[in-house]
């Protein structure tokens, strides 16, 4: 699934080609598949990037984008999942999308798109408003103080949403973990950064997914990524000996981490966090730590250990329980 980052920087690459038409769904009501604000990208060439939901309701999506490709003319599709008789539906999840399809051209598109881009890469969020039944293009603008829970506003006029950046991962310790995390966390829409002291562990080969990598001591990489609000770090380190410094550098951070956790047993971190109350840290401050690190799944190997640790990273970003979605049938 693309982020806000991925899908426009696709966009921006097929623009230079030719159209490009944008699927935005601006409304959902009952069950979907997809939430408002996911994206579908239709290119003249034929290429798509992104999806609002798969299955008969993205074909039909399509469909009418092929009709203003060709048109310029943006158009509302209605998407009803509802499974209800006699009548046309594209699924049976019961609920209905509204999806906003509008073709994106020339010159000021391109120059929209690069703002979100260069925007996004800052680590700052972006403000896009959609002017709805009317002949005028989108409009951007720096986000500030955006409100992750509050990512949208919709009226019959306009469709206003706010892109937030990637979410940053710090991989602290290079090692089986660390790499198998890496794959598994950039494929869920996460930018990779990794520190460890040993170059032939953190190296190209073993991540080629990482945006940099950092063999110097923590404190100096908690400084490079000082302007990033939406940090995640995960310490997959091969001892406690660099638990702690990573520890207390990225535990005192303003902005503090969205996330912060540390892999090990339970003793490994409860003598981490007794020498860290040792060195005058705040307990407070290491409060929100999850350590041990991910959701108990029996995981065993590195790869299967990298996946409970990104099922958390994805729990705490999107809010979700950790339960199985089973027990929502009695719920």
């Amino acid at each position: 699934m693309s982020t806000s980052l991925q899908f426009f920087q696709r966009v921006a690459a097929a623009l230079t080609r030719g159209p490009v038409a944008i699927a935005t769904v601006i409304h959902t009501n009952g069950s979907t598949p997809r939430e408002v604000g996911a994206k579908l990208m239709l290119a003249a060439s034929g290429e798509t990037f992104g999806t609002i939901g798969g299955g008969a309701g993205e074909a039909k999506v399509l469909q009418q984008a092929q009709t203003v490709l060709q048109t310029g003319q943006a158009q509302a599709v209605t998407v009803d999942l509802s499974g209800a008789p006699h009548r046309e539906i594209q699924g049976i999840c019961g609920g209905h999308m509204q999806v906003w399809v509008a073709r994106w051209v020339g010159e000021e598109a391109i120059a929209i798109v690069q703002h979100i881009i260069q925007t996004l890469e800052s680590g700052q969020a972006v403000t896009l408003t959609t002017v709805l039944n009317a002949a005028a293009p989108p409009t951007v603008a720096t986000a500030n103080d955006a409100d992750p829970s509050a990512p949208w506003e919709s009226s019959p006029e306009r469709f206003q949403e706010t892109l937030l950046p990637s979410p940053l991962l710090l991989i602290v310790g290079a090692g089986h973990c660390g790499i198998q995390l890496a794959k598994v966390a950039h494929l869920a829409g996460f930018r990779i950064l990794v520190q460890d002291d040993r170059p032939e562990w953190a190296s190209p080969d073993n991540f080629p997914q990482a945006e940099r990598l950092f063999h110097g001591p923590i404190s100096e990489v908690v400084g490079a990524i000082a302007h990033h609000s939406q940090l995640y770090a995960a310490l997959v380190t091969r001892g406690i000996d660099y638990d702690l410094p990573a520890l207390q550098a990225l535990a005192t951070r303003q902005p503090p981490c969205t996330y912060l956790g540390m892999i090990g047993s339970q003793k490994r971190v409860t003598k981490a966090l007794q020498a860290l109350q040792f060195q005058g840290i705040d307990p407070q401050q290491v409060s929100n730590l999850y350590a041990p690190i991910g959701l108990d799944i029996g995981a065993l190997t590195p790869a299967e250990i990298a996946i409970s640790i990104c099922s958390e990273l994805i729990m705490v970003r999107r809010g979700g329980t950790g339960q199985p979605l089973s027990l929502k049938r009695f719920g």
